[in-house]
């Protein structure tokens, strides 16, 4: 499964939300069933980001969500999320990963 967030950031708020993105992604990669991640910016509106994670199914995902560094040190940042459906189950895939 994949789990998407966006976030509308301010140009001022950039380095400091890259920032708060590595920390909240370093915490979830030590959980199990964490399989990688993304960041990225959109071409057409630098104000908006995302950060893509990838898990072997949403009980790795929601378990990993109740760990207390994850309640620290993540859930800060995704609680600043655009409010809509953020975790998606795979129905497909190249098998590739970069």
């Amino acid at each position: 499964m994949i789990v998407i967030t966006r976030y509308s950031v301010p140009e001022a708020d950039t380095e400091a939300f890259q920032s708060d993105a590595a920390v909240a992604v370093e915490v979830l990669s030590r959980r199990p069933g964490f399989l990688g991640h993304r960041l990225g910016r959109a071409a057409d509106d630098p104000s908006l980001w995302t950060v893509v994670t990838e898990w072997e199914g949403a009980g790795f995902y929601r378990r990993a969500l109740s760990d207390f560094d994850v309640k620290v040190h993540a859930v800060p940042l995704l609680s600043r999320a655009i409010d809509e459906p953020t975790a998606f189950e795979l129905f497909t895939s190249d098998g590739s990963r970069s």
